[in-house]
């Protein structure tokens, strides 16, 4: 709840911006322009195998719907006289649709026609962003009287979207959807790389299909726009619109799988799963035969993709409801990414927007929702990655944390026996290759069940915490220390040999016998033996604790407090077998 308390606000202060931008952008093209609604225009059909000259002779009709004219040629004809529109500066913009030909006639008050055309894979330099087809009228003493458009092979007049205005608020359009249009692809673009990389990276399935819908969106959006006559010119006209409507369906089927499969199928019932991963698949196959289609039937299949959308939309909504209620993290994130989009498409499902956004129509805002959904979907992965990966730094911490717990001696802090076999390994491999000496001390505190029986176990804990504490110092790279278990220590110490090792055993002994034990047991002292085993020759732990442990009890048998050693058999050690002490340890006054 504290996330969403965050993420709510976040979300609307985005789309207040959003819907500010929009609103702009709609009271700046509503100005000096005149949209031609083709029921409201005079129209022709003739055979398309007419001249354009017959432009003269033909008779226009001024009431009624065109019909018959999607194997022949549709005339529509605007007389600029009872329009708002300059005589002279006009620019037609008609939306690109379904027709094989356009060809424009600019009509004078002289007489003159001047003809502009374009055909199916080949606008020339008409194109422009959004979609769009501009027709400049040339300039002209002349007062242009009419504006005729001739269509050959068009799909349905329904799908047609023209507007009459000037060169300057063309041009301004023009540049403003393409900054528009190539923000939003380009956002697509770098969220869907990165969904697609984060599905690799994280085998997550639902990520896969994300990047995927965010990949085609960006197709579809470059193909809508026109963007990608730059590259591919051929593809101009009836093609582009048909692979635009192939691409758009099944963005929504992938969307509709993105969706879903990132619920998991423990957070929704089985019948709403299939119905709504159905109902998604089902609008991406209908768009092959939508984008295949010419005819009467195309508006009609349209208006069945618009009813099947608005049902897709509702059903994962549902799907985000249920998933949401049952704990699922996903569709919060979901929930939050697709509101947007979902208010779009309802939107221009149930209002008539297609001549707003400076001829964009529709395309703009579901672009547009399209790279808040994507973005959105990446920073919310971003954010569980990121708490995913926090979490997984936190669990090694700690089981590294009770790893070295496990390797520690809990009342002297010192590696227990398990740290040191631990610890011993690689040392012991490193001096066998390095032909390094190596020595082990096992080290015994003398007669300590008695300190134990007479002072009490407190009393021997302490006295093992300041012996610990001093057997501590010599730890270091080339000396680790251990309590192997009840009074017994350990040192394995590389780079030491002869008389230097002898010397060094001999200090661990006085060391240990000049430990202050008065706050545990009085005046007592306390005094340890140990047992040296010393090789320069690859041996392993157990080989050379067996020696130590024969030399420590070597020393014990000789009186204890002493140093005792053995050597391996490939060895010529100077240390003495037996070394005792040679004078009494000087006694400190405070601690160890």
């Amino acid at each position: 709840m504290k996330r969403s308390r965050v993420v709510l606000p976040f979300m609307g202060r985005w789309l207040a911006l959003l819907l500010g931008i929009v609103a702009t952008l709609w009271s700046v093209a509503a100005r000096a322009e005149t949209r031609l609604q083709v029921d409201s225009l005079c129209h022709a059909v003739t055979d398309r195998q007419q001249p354009d000259e017959i432009l003269a002779s033909l008779r226009f009709a001024c009431d009624g719907t065109p019909a018959g004219y999607q194997q022949g040629s549709l005339w529509l004809r605007v007389n600029l006289d009872r329009l708002p529109v300059g005589p002279r500066d006009v620019v037609l913009m008609v939306h690109q649709s379904r027709f094989d030909r356009l060809a424009v006639a600019f009509s004078y008050s002289d007489g003159t026609v001047a003809w502009r055309q374009v055909r199916g894979g080949d606008f020339h330099g008409h194109w422009r962003p959004g979609g769009q087809i501009e027709f400049e009228a040339p300039g002209r003493a002349a007062r242009l009287t009419a504006v005729t458009m001739r269509y050959d092979g068009l799909a349905a007049h329904g799908l047609l979207n023209m507007r009459l205005l000037s060169p300057d608020e063309s041009g301004m359009q023009s540049a403003g959807l393409a900054v528009a249009i190539g923000a939003a692809l380009t956002l697509l673009l770098i969220s869907g790389l990165y969904n697609l990389s984060l599905a690799h990276a994280l085998r997550r399935q639902y990520l896969a299909w994300q990047g995927g819908w965010a990949m085609c969106m960006l197709a579809w959006g470059a193909v809508w726009s026109q963007i990608h006559l730059l590259v591919l010119p051929g593809m101009a006209g009836t093609l582009s619109a048909q692979t635009a409507t192939f691409l758009s369906c099944l963005a929504i089927a992938l969307a509709t799988i993105s969706a879903v499969t990132a619920l998991g199928r423990d957070t929704l019932p089985a019948w709403l799963r299939l119905g709504t991963l159905g109902l998604g698949i089902s609008i991406g196959i209908i768009g092959v035969p939508a984008s295949l289609m010419r005819g009467v039937g195309l508006q009609q299949l349209g208006t069945i993709l618009g009813v099947a959308t608005l049902a897709d939309l509702l059903a994962v909504a549902i799907c985000l409801g249920v998933a949401w209620r049952r704990g699922c993290a996903e569709a919060r994130d979901f929930a939050l990414a697709w509101s947007l989009p979902m208010i779009t498409l309802a939107l221009i499902h149930l209002v008539d927007v297609e001549n707003a956004f400076w001829g964009g129509g529709s395309k703009v805002p579901v672009l547009f929702a399209a790279a808040w959904q994507t973005i959105w979907l990446s920073v919310a992965t971003t954010r569980s990655l990121a708490s995913l990966r926090l979490e997984r730094d936190r669990a090694r911490m700690a089981a590294a944390q009770a790893g070295e717990l496990a390797r520690r001696d809990p009342l002297t802090g010192l590696r227990n026996r398990r740290g040191f076999v631990e610890t011993a390994g690689p040392m012991l491999d490193h001096a066998g290759t390095t032909r390094t000496p190596i020595a082990l001390l096992l080290i015994d505190i003398d007669r300590f069940k008695a300190i134990n029986d007479v002072y009490g176990h407190e009393a021997g804990d302490m006295v093992l915490t300041a012996i610990a504490r001093r057997i501590e110092r010599w730890e270091g790279a080339m000396c680790t220390a251990a309590r192997l278990g009840g009074e017994e220590f350990a040192l394995l110490i590389a780079g030491l040999e002869g008389f230097a090792l002898a010397r060094f055993a001999e200090s661990v002994r006085q060391e240990i016998a000049a430990c202050d034990h008065r706050d545990a047991i009085g005046d007592r002292c306390v005094t340890a033996s140990i047992g040296v085993a010393a090789t320069s020759t690859p041996s392993d732990f157990r080989q050379l604790y067996r020696l130590a442990d024969e030399a420590l009890y070597e020393a014990k048998r000789s009186g204890r407090d002493r140093v005792a050693s053995r050597r391996f058999p490939d060895d010529q050690l100077s240390l003495p077998d037996v070394a005792g002490p040679t004078q009494s340890p000087p006694r400190q006054s405070k601690g160890c």
